[in-house]
């Protein structure tokens, strides 16, 4: 079985005081589809590094690093073959830029970005293992506001 790893970001922003997280939907997906943005680790780059740069691609947002959530492990099937993922999840704050400001290159991975309440998320995002990294989120900031 192939392995892969990956890494992506759940980054906040504090607005009209509520928390709201960056989503993305990948590009074909339905309208409604959100996930967060993530992607392949690249060589040799540290899942941290990996994380951010995926960030900054996917929504056209700089951030900060908080800390790290937590692993998604998971199978899927690409081609026949079967291929067991990780994806290491950073919590991250928002910094600058405009959401969905993205290269035009990034548009074959992303039709649109939009800011969710992040409280809203884990009910919002359409996979299991990001919607556990968005209400992880939701308990780290309610119990330290960053």
């Amino acid at each position: 079985m192939r392995r892969e790893f990956s890494a992506g970001g759940v980054l906040v922003r504090r607005l009209r005081g509520r928390w709201w997280v960056a989503a993305i939907r990948p590009a074909g997906r339905p309208e409604g589809l959100w996930a967060l943005p993530k992607g392949l680790i690249g060589p040799g780059e540290g899942p941290e590094e990996a994380a951010l740069r995926e960030v900054g691609e996917e929504t056209g947002l700089n951030a900060t690093q908080v800390e790290k959530l937590g692993d998604v492990r998971y199978v899927y099937t690409w081609a026949g073959e079967r291929v067991f993922k990780i994806v290491s999840f950073y919590l991250f704050r928002y910094r600058s830029g405009r959401l969905g400001d993205i290269a035009p290159e990034q548009r074959i991975e992303v039709d649109e970005a939009q800011w969710l309440p992040l409280e809203a998320a884990p009910k919002l995002l359409a996979y299991k293992g990001e919607r556990d990294m968005a209400a992880k989120a939701l308990a780290v900031l309610e119990e330290k506001p960053v």
